[in-house]
């Protein structure tokens, strides 16, 4: 049976906020990897997302619970996409810290 792959990002926007830039940045996703991910559907229950992708012609699924301080990212991953998960595993965790970082607004 497959093994899920989880990745944690730690944010400090609480948890409106963090699925405000959540919903926005997956757009970016989507156009910057849509050469090699598809995503099949996407559901947003409160601050759960429910998703379905094909990467490399294999398909999977998860979820996205937004807390409060951190993001959870859950997917089940068919084999050959399990095997290239923990190459990944720093990219996903780098790409969702930069979309949750906690900026100043600019002085003036």
């Amino acid at each position: 049976m497959p093994q899920p792959f989880i990745v944690s990002i730690p944010h400090q926007l609480g948890r409106d906020e963090a699925v405000r830039r959540l919903k926005a940045g997956l757009g970016s996703v989507k156009s910057q990897y849509g050469q090699v991910l598809q995503v099949n559907e996407e559901i947003w229950s409160g601050d759960r997302l429910a998703f379905r992708i094909t990467a490399l012609r294999q398909q999977a699924s998860g979820t996205i619970d937004v807390a409060d301080d951190h993001v959870r990212l859950e997917v089940i991953l068919p084999w050959l996409l399990a095997g290239l998960a923990h190459g990944v595993q720093a990219v996903i965790r780098e790409r969702g810290q930069r979309m949750l970082e906690k900026k100043e607004p600019p002085r003036g």
